[in-house]
């Protein structure tokens, strides 16, 4: 049988965040069903929010990331990862230069009820 259409690749996430300059404007690199797995380069605080309907992964593949939750900050380092609940209020913090991938529905606002300033477009692929 005869492929068709494009051939499959791995996806380099070295060489995608390579092509990302600015800080908390999360890139598509991928979908799996309903979901999306968005790279960002990230640096200093964020502003607090929560995304009422869905759960949000966290994903450090360089550098350190604190969470703020309610109940206390959740440390991340390269190679860890962390679920902040749906409902959840939660401020990301970058200790330098970090580079994580996001993992969450298509369609979710990274500043999620809060709005303002800092909301990125969404659907944008690198």
């Amino acid at each position: 049988m005869q492929p068709t259409g494009p051939r499959p690749t791995a996806i380099n996430l070295a060489h995608k965040f390579s092509l990302i300059d600015a800080q908390w404007q999360p890139r598509v690199v991928a979908e799996m069903n309903d979901y999306q797995f968005k790279l960002a380069r990230i640096e200093g605080d964020f502003v607090w929010h929560q995304h009422a309907d869905t759960d949000e992964a966290f994903i450090v593949v360089q550098g350190r990331l604190r969470i703020d939750l309610p109940q206390g900050p959740v440390q991340l380092q390269a190679g860890e990862m962390f679920v902040v609940p749906r409902g959840t209020p939660h401020r990301p913090c970058a200790e330098g230069d970090v580079r994580l991938m996001l993992v969450e529905p298509r369609g979710v606002v990274n500043t999620g009820d809060r709005g303002g300033e800092r909301t990125a477009p969404n659907d944008l692929w690198v």
